[in-house]
């Protein structure tokens, strides 16, 4: 739409001067005849023209109490007042937050504003003529600032606020800064100035108005107190009245640094010990305390005066105790009391500390010794005693000897533990019991017991060696056993065998052995021998030629003699073989051939053969023997009378008592079936019967034949072993004489039998007789 002069209208802002409302107002472009707008706030009229264009602004106070409040008012130049003109406002805000007055341009503000949520509106206006309807001037878009008022105190927004600083820190030692905000705004005013101020720490701490950083105004000892609660305010508009505050807390700990030695609360410590305590064992605590915490409280122990070096001290790194322990044993009799001088000191001490810790402290400790009851103390560790060998019984071996330590000086009785070769006295005497044979054995090692007798759960060892001396009781004899071959046509001087000896006794000097013949095989020997003064001697022939069938082998006997004090001499026989040599006469081969001959057939290997021999053979006819027993009939024959090993009885007679023999010829003189009969029996026929034996063996045939039934079966069995076994097989037989003694099969009753025969039967019978006699019958 375009503009002219004719066209042209002015639009006139009047605003109330209480308000601070600011509009922007861009108007119609301005030609050279146009007039300026005039623009009406608290500030007085303003003329802003840009580009031909006016700008005017609305300044709104924000945090209005009142729910609708005018804000301005648009007017136009061209409205005379005669209400034809209607004023239009436009935009987001609008009918929402902001409402005009269309006949008067009148603006409000239908709630309460915050600049902190929203400090500029952009809104737009148009005057509209409600004559013609038509716009009186074109829509134009205006702004609407909040001014800030001081509607926000300050906040700490890191809280809590916690430090630590070490003690002793000199003043201006930095703590900590806090720093608080203020929502309202920095560029207007004082508003969002702040300044920080200590409602609660002096003397200690300080505080810089305008950082905010707390520093230490002056010492401060962690062992007083540990830590300080700080209040801090800060106020904005610099503090002026009217200005808005916050207050926040800071919690401020002192650590520890090492600032304190440790100090023995007790200057003298009272410590008992038993004098039978082993090293090392803790005899008593000691304390020191530290008032620092931590590393810083750790410490040292440690002995300052101990000229006998018995005690030691360590420390305990959990309760920091100092425990005292037992370098060495003590001894009551010997020294009863001690007196030493401990200290402590920090482990960690840093240089600059150095000072508080010049002078270590120390405590005196007594140490008192218990007199305990110790067991025997021998004159030394260990004895060792000599003895010759071959002495007689009751030899002194040696004497020990033990003592009480303690002062009631209690006799001491004496032992030797597991030895019958040596036995002690009272007086700690060891003398020999047994003869002693050094090369049996050579070293004895006993253990000697010592008893207190006035307590005999005191007791202490001591190791005896006893050493059993040599003495020449051993004559020499053959290393080994020789046997000598020599061929039958050996020539004279030649060496057939190298012979030596052994000693079983322990000789000063080297043992030195003499070889000789005895005197008669010297006269009358077809061998020689000749000594090498080296142990050794060698047999050499003293004739030529030799008869295997007439002389075949030959005995010489040699003389062996030592270099022992006395001299003793052994005869020693060595047997030489007659062989039939090759032609060569090789010695060797003649004696490997009678080697194998004599390893073979020695008389000893073949009698033990022959023994076992008969041992196995014994033993494989003893298993025949018994295996033929055992297929003897299982049952015996009918002829067999077993009246000695068997009794059977009808009744209940006289027991094993009653030993009387039962004719049995009845039985066995025939075989008949057993037939149920009635219980009805006449009484001279069980008076015949009541007396014989139910014992009878199986008809033959018909056991026979049972035999061979089973015999077949166990054939024909392809489950059976095909190892010989043992089957036993039951036969009750054909039947008895007696018949059957149940009463099962009778049919009769018992009313007309006649019992008087029980008054035959003796003197055990006669309660059944007078029970079922005469009498009985006649009650009946």
């Amino acid at each position: 739409m375009g503009w002219n002069q004719k066209s042209r209208m002015n639009f006139s802002l009047l605003l109330p001067s209480l308000l601070g409302i600011s509009l922007l107002w861009p108007c119609l472009p301005a030609t050279e005849n146009s007039k300026t707008e005039k623009v009406k706030h608290s500030a007085g009229p303003h003329l802003r023209v840009k580009r031909g264009w006016m700008w005017n602004q609305f300044f709104v106070p924000e945090e209005m109490n009142r729910t609708s409040y005018r804000i301005g008012q648009l007017r136009s130049d061209l409205d005379n007042g005669n209400n034809s003109f209607q004023y239009k406002l436009l935009g987001a805000e609008a009918g929402s937050i902001f409402v005009i007055d269309e006949r008067t341009g009148d603006i409000y503000a239908r709630q309460k504003l915050d600049r902190e949520e929203r400090s500029l509106y952009t809104l737009r206006a148009q005057v509209i003529d409600t004559t013609t309807g038509r716009a009186v001037e074109p829509e134009s878009e205006f702004v609407i600032r909040v001014s800030d008022i001081n509607d926000n105190e300050p906040k700490f927004l890191d809280e809590p606020y916690e430090a630590i600083v070490p003690e002793m820190s000199p003043e201006g030692t930095l703590v900590i800064q806090v720093t608080a905000s203020d929502a309202d705004d920095p560029s207007s005013g004082n508003n969002a100035r702040l300044l920080y101020s200590l409602l609660r720490g002096q003397p200690y701490f300080s505080i810089e108005p305008t950082t905010g950083v707390i520093r230490i105004s002056s010492k401060m000892d962690r062992e007083l107190q540990d830590e300080y609660w700080v209040i801090i305010q800060a106020k904005d508009m610099l503090g002026l009245p009217g200005a808005l505050s916050g207050t926040t807390s800071v919690l401020i700990k002192l650590s520890d640094v090492n600032d304190n030695k440790p100090i023995f609360k007790e200057s003298l410590y009272r410590l008992t010990v038993s004098e039978s305590a082993p090293t090392g064992t803790s005899i008593g605590k000691i304390m020191a305390y530290d008032n620092d915490i931590g590393e810083n409280a750790e410490m040292d122990y440690s002995i300052e005066e101990d000229d006998s070096q018995t005690f030691d001290i360590i420390t305990n790194n959990e309760t920091q105790e100092g425990i005292v322990i037992l370098k060495k044993k003590v001894d009551f009799e010997h020294q009863n009391h001690y007196g030493i001088r401990a200290k402590v000191k920090n482990r960690h001490v840093d240089e600059k500390l150095m000072k508080y810790h010049a002078e270590a402290s120390t405590t005196f400790i007594k140490v008192q010794v218990e007199d305990d009851d110790e067991p025997p103390v021998f004159l030394f560790p260990y004895y060792i005693f000599e003895i010759f060998e071959g002495s007689p019984h009751g030899s002194f071996v040696g004497v020990v000897s033990a003592t009480d330590p303690d002062q009631r000086n209690s006799p001491i009785g004496y032992s030797v533990t597991r030895s019958k070769v040596f036995s002690i006295d009272d007086n700690g005497t060891i003398i020999a019991t047994n003869p002693l044979d050094r090369e049996i054995s050579a070293w004895y090692n006993l253990s000697v017991t010592a008893t207190e007798k006035y307590n005999v759960q005191q007791i202490s060892a001591v190791p005896v060696y006893v050493q059993v001396l040599n003495i020449n009781d051993h004559a020499p004899e053959f290393s080994e056993y020789y046997e000598t071959f020599v061929c039958e046509n050996a020539a004279s001087g030649q060496v057939i065998q190298t012979i030596s000896a052994v000693d079983r006794d322990e000789s000063v000097e080297d043992h030195h052995f003499y070889f000789n013949l005895s005197v008669e095989d010297a006269k009358n020997s077809s061998f020689t021998i000749m000594d090498n003064q080296d142990n050794t001697a060698v047999i050499l022939t003293n004739r030529t030629g030799f008869s295997l069938q007439e002389e075949p082998v030959f005995y010489i006997s040699i003389l062996i003699a030592d270099n022992g004090i006395p001299s003793l001499t052994s005869t020693n026989t060595l047997t030489i073989y007659i062989c039939d040599c090759d032609d060569n006469g090789s010695t060797q081969t003649c004696s490997n051939k009678d080697l194998m001959l004599s390893l073979g057939f020695r008389t000893e290997i073949i009698i033990a053969i022959l023994i076992s021999i008969m041992i196995i053979f014994g033993f494989i006819f003893l298993i025949l023997g018994l295996k033929q027993q055992r297929k003897q009939t299982l049952f015996p024959e009918k002829g067999e009378d077993f009246r000695e090993n068997i009794f059977r009885y009808d009744d209940e007679g006289g027991g094993e008592e009653d030993t009387e023999a039962f004719d049995i010829a009845e039985l066995r003189s025939s075989t008949i079936m057993r037939e149920r009969r009635t219980r009805k029996v006449p009484a001279a026929e069980i008076r015949s019967l009541y007396r014989q034996s139910l014992q009878v063996g199986p008809d033959s045939a018909i056991f026979r034949k049972f035999i061979l039934e089973k015999l077949e079966e166990a054939n024909t069995d392809p489950c059976a072993p095909p190892f010989d076994s043992l089957q036993t097989y039951a036969f009750e037989g054909t039947g008895s004489l007696a018949g059957s003694l149940s009463s099962l099969g009778s049919a009769v009753s018992d009313q007309d039998e006649n019992y008087d025969y029980l008054n035959e039967l003796g003197p055990r019978f006669k309660r059944l007789a007078c029970m079922f006699g005469s009498a009985m019958q006649s009650n009946y």
